[in-house]
């Protein structure tokens, strides 16, 4: 890949990062590179709550082991 300093559209230099950061992390690194990133979305606190709110011990004992079966 030959580097230059003239202009590049935003979608030519996304490219050429990920062809990059594949040719010297391999797919996988690539990948866990840029994950980095992302700081995801929503609040995982309040949905958290909203999920686990009237579940108690033996319910989740429960699911548990309905799902090993």
């Amino acid at each position: 890949m030959k580097l230059s300093s003239r202009a590049r559209d935003l979608n030519t230099i996304r490219r050429m990062g990920i062809e990059a950061l594949t040719e010297k992390l391999g797919p996988v690194g690539m990948v866990e590179f840029i994950r980095q990133f992302d700081s995801g979305y929503g609040d995982y606190t309040k949905e958290r709550s909203e999920w686990l709110d009237g579940i108690d011990i033996d319910t989740i004992e429960k699911q548990v082991k309905a799902k090993r079966n």
